[in-house]
């Protein structure tokens, strides 16, 4: 990483820069995958699968047998993480079920609001360089809770035209059992306009390359609704002096090893901790099996040395992190001047990988400076807020002259008759 010392805030747009690739060129790649399997369906997923990611696919849809096979294949204390990240997600998301609240705005007025779930979702798992079992968790759960009819699952199979083992044992232990082996921009168009296999849902979630968030924003567009553009994973640590360098290194890198794309930021007040850092950095880095694959996201990435804490706060803050690292003695005070984050981890002992699995909380979040006004995946995602009103005679009395005075000022008359002829009905 490199170290910047002390830059004036006109250069930290260019700085805090993400490295991603031009838009409309990845645009210009995935838009004739959509438009294809929009029109032949099952086989222009099979033509891109094997394309993109050399896999023949005899069958696009996982078989009972494979799901019932990977039960066996998950090991007994995976299983047991598994259950312990399950029980606390769920508990966490249930909170976020709202009471029905109804509201008399006037006497003979009333109004209410409730959650209905949506009908159809689908979700992306991805399962490239990393198998993410547990985005399955973050966005099997509060779809069941939300209680969505219909759960469709896309994930990549490997070459021999395979699935991780837990991918499916956690889809199948949530009731997820329309799973297909269909990754990258072609799941994302499948489960938008259906073919022969795959269901078309309601509205697409779930992490993944450029492609992929390239693909989700492009449907969107014809409406298909996405829960967010949410591209390659990033965190920025807020370290002080007495922060310890081997945990924020370990930080660091749980976020480097993600992709290639994949960037990380590091902010101090302290060029000693800035230092040590950076030399943990280099220990650990050593010894990780996905090495290459961190070394890349790293040259991505910057150690930024800022003179005062608002400095630091006000730079964190225009970033946008996707996840967030207080590694500082008062985290709790600094947390509540952060305003643009996905996800926030306070003190010395919260590191990022807690939200990832088991914490409770949901690690599908906004990226790329989208958490200036996107939040991250919850039980709201899932579902739609209907709003309901119900009017006595007297209630329309009482607001009847009211909306008849304003629809005649906006020059709308039929409007103001909906309410003038209920009104002298009544005098009838």
């Amino acid at each position: 990483m490199n170290i910047v010392e002390y830059p004036p805030q006109h250069q930290w747009p260019a700085l805090l820069a993400r490295p991603v690739m031009n838009l409309q060129e990845i645009e210009k790649i995935v838009a004739p995958v959509l438009q294809q399997v929009k029109l032949s369906g099952d086989q222009a997923v099979k033509t891109y699968t094997h394309q993109f990611d050399k896999v023949e696919l005899a069958a696009i849809q996982v078989s009972a047998a494979e799901i019932k096979e990977a039960h066996q294949l998950v090991n007994p204390e995976l299983k047991a993480a598994i259950e312990l990240a399950r029980a606390n997600i769920q508990k966490f998301h249930e909170t976020q079920q709202p009471s029905i609240q109804k509201v008399e705005t006037q006497p003979g007025v009333v109004c209410w609001r409730k959650n209905v779930a949506i009908e159809k979702v689908g979700l992306y798992i991805p399962g490239g360089t990393a198998p993410l079992f547990s985005t399955v968790l973050m966005l099997g759960i509060p779809a069941q809770l939300a209680g969505c009819k219909e759960v469709v699952l896309c994930t990549p199979a490997n070459r021999s035209g395979k699935i991780h083992p837990a991918i499916l044992y956690t889809a199948d232990i949530l009731g997820i059992n329309k799973i297909f082996k269909v990754g990258g921009a072609q799941a994302i168009a499948a489960m938008a306009y259906g073919t022969e296999s795959i269901p078309a849902v309601y509205k697409i979630f779930g992490p993944g390359n450029q492609y992929v968030t390239a693909a989700k924003q492009l449907i969107n567009k014809e409406g298909i609704a996405i829960d967010m553009p949410a591209g390659p994973s990033e965190v920025a640590v807020y370290a002080d002096e007495k922060a310890n360098a081997a945990f924020v290194a370990a930080d660091l890198l749980s976020q480097a090893e993600h992709g290639r794309d994949s960037q990380v930021i590091l902010v101090s007040q302290s060029k000693k901790l800035l230092t040590a850092v950076q030399e943990e950095i280099s220990r650990q880095l050593a010894q990780l099996p996905r090495e290459a694959v961190a070394t890349q996201a790293l040259e991505n990435s910057k150690a930024i040395l800022v003179k005062t804490e608002k400095e630091a706060i006000d730079l964190l803050n225009e970033y946008a992190a996707e996840h967030l690292i207080l590694a500082i003695e008062n985290a709790e005070v600094v947390a509540e001047q952060i305003i643009n984050a996905g996800s926030v981890f306070l003190g010395h002992f919260t590191p990022e990988s807690a939200g990832d699995y088991a914490s409770g909380t949901n690690h599908t979040l906004p990226t790329n400076g989208f958490a200036k006004a996107y939040s991250g995946v919850s039980l709201d995602s899932f579902v739609k807020k209907i709003t309901f009103q119900q009017i006595t005679l007297a209630g329309l009395q009482h607001i009847g002259p009211a909306i008849e005075a304003m629809a005649a000022a906006e020059e709308l008359i039929a409007h103001k008759n909906a309410v003038s002829i209920r009104l002298m009905n009544h005098k009838k």
